[in-house]
């Protein structure tokens, strides 16, 4: 049974610029490569860990004002930048980490993504970086 929750309301920030207002869904996902290393005379496979594979998802609102998401997002193409993000505005604790992720690459970006009588979103995804949960300030 789940002893705690939250409202999810995460703070975005690209490349040093708050898309907060333009996020509807964050997503990191942590993994591991998985490498073999079973030896003569093991009964099973074992397996340890190898590179890690960091991926950020994230569905935007398109906006084309500036500072909003084309002009933030489109000289990131085919470059590395930063993210962070934390569960809440909140101040960063012990339960409000904050996941910074540096160097993380943008390959594509959708310049137009539009459906009649829609608001227009995207979903960008970084991958690679190194990854980070801070739970105090410098």
């Amino acid at each position: 049974m789940a002893t705690t929750t939250y409202l999810s309301n995460p703070d975005v920030t690209v490349n040093s610029i708050a898309l907060t207002d333009q996020c509807t869904a964050a997503t990191i996902n942590r993994t591991f490569e998985a490498l073999e290393n079973t030896a003569f005379g093991d009964t099973s496979r074992k397996y340890t860990a190898g590179l890690q594979v960091l991926e950020v998802t994230l569905t935007l609102y398109m906006s084309y004002a500036a500072t909003e998401t084309y002009a933030t997002l489109n000289a990131l193409v085919g470059t590395t930048t930063n993210i962070s993000i934390k569960p809440s505005s909140a101040a960063l604790s012990a339960t409000n980490p904050e996941f910074v992720i540096t160097g993380a690459y943008l390959e594509t970006l959708p310049v137009v993504s539009a459906t009649m009588g829609e608001l227009s979103t995207i979903d960008i995804t970084f991958t690679g970086g190194t990854y980070a949960a801070v739970t105090a300030g410098p």
